[in-house]
C-alpha cells in the first residue's frame, strides 16, 4: 500500500474530494467535479482504495424502487485525507509535467 501513481486526472479526483473531505461521493458526481470521463476515474479510484486513500461502500437501496442502480460512494479514509495534500503539493513543486527543472536535481 504505497502511494499511487499522482497523474493529472488522479490530481483532479484527489481535489474533488478534498473540495468536501468528510463528504462521500458517487462516480458520477467525481467525474463532473473533476471534469473527466466515468472511464477515467473508476480505475482511479480503484487505484485510491488499493493503496488505502480511498474507502468504498454501497448504497443500501432497492433499484426497482428507487427506479436507479445503487451508487457505490466513496470518500477519503483517514490515510489519504492526510496523504492526498501533500502529495498534491508535491506534485505541485515538481512541475505541471512532474519535470524537474532544468539543470537542478530535485
Amino acid at each position: 500500500m504505497g502511494e499511487p501513481r499522482i497523474t493529472m486526472a488522479t490530481r483532479e479526483v484527489l481535489s474533488s474530494f478534498l473540495a468536501k473531505p468528510a463528504e462521500e461521493h458517487y462516480g458520477l458526481q467525481i467525474a463532473e467535479a473533476a471534469g473527466l470521463p466515468g472511464g477515467t476515474i473508476y480505475p482511479i479510484l480503484i487505484r485510491l482504495e488499493q493503496c488505502g486513500w480511498l474507502e468504498s461502500r454501497w448504497e443500501d437501496i432497492d433499484p426497482q424502487q428507487e427506479g436507479r442502480p445503487a451508487r457505490r460512494y466513496y470518500r477519503l479514509s483517514e490515510r489519504g485525507a492526510q496523504a492526498a495534500p501533500v502529495a498534491l503539493a508535491k506534485r505541485s513543486r515538481r512541475g505541471v509535467l512532474g519535470l524537474r527543472p532544468h539543470g537542478g536535481a530535485a
